[in-house]
């Protein structure tokens, strides 16, 4: 069988002829070809209009008003009269002289006796009389 491709080719026989098949295969490659060029530039155009735009300006000032009261809570910002009031608060520290009690010292007394027995040298002075014999008397020591 011719083009077979499946299992193994049968035998060839005496009488059987062999036909080589041929295939033709492509190959196909491409290249640039430069066709023409191309330049690039740009250009600038001015062109003078007019531009109208409204604009405002809003000046503030700011008046510092003395109040000095005391208050128990914070007051909120408020607007009178197209004005807006804005409270400006400080904590201020109030003295007060108080006499406290901060303590008390309680003193106790301990007395402990204890017996001690130290060497110590001790002077003491004693008077010797002596006496001269006299012709007759013989001498007698007297100490006291």
């Amino acid at each position: 069988m011719i083009g077979d491709s499946g299992g193994s080719a049968p035998a060839a026989g005496p009488d059987d002829k062999i036909v080589p098949l041929l295939q033709e295969e492509v190959q196909i490659e491409k290249r640039q070809v430069a066709t023409g060029k191309v330049r690039i530039r740009t250009v600038v155009d001015s062109v003078e209009e007019i531009a109208a735009a409204t604009l405002s300006e809003e000046q503030v000032s700011v008046t510092r008003v003395p109040v000095g009261r005391v208050v128990t809570e914070i007051p909120a910002v408020r607007t009178e009269n197209g004005v807006t009031i804005v409270p400006v608060l400080e904590e201020v520290l109030v003295v007060e002289k108080q006499l406290v009690l901060r303590e008390e010292l309680h003193i106790r007394r301990d007395v402990t006796t204890e017996t001690v027995e130290v060497p110590v040298t001790l002077r003491r002075q004693r008077a010797v009389v002596e006496r001269i014999a006299t012709p007759g008397h013989p001498p007698e020591n007297e100490e006291s």
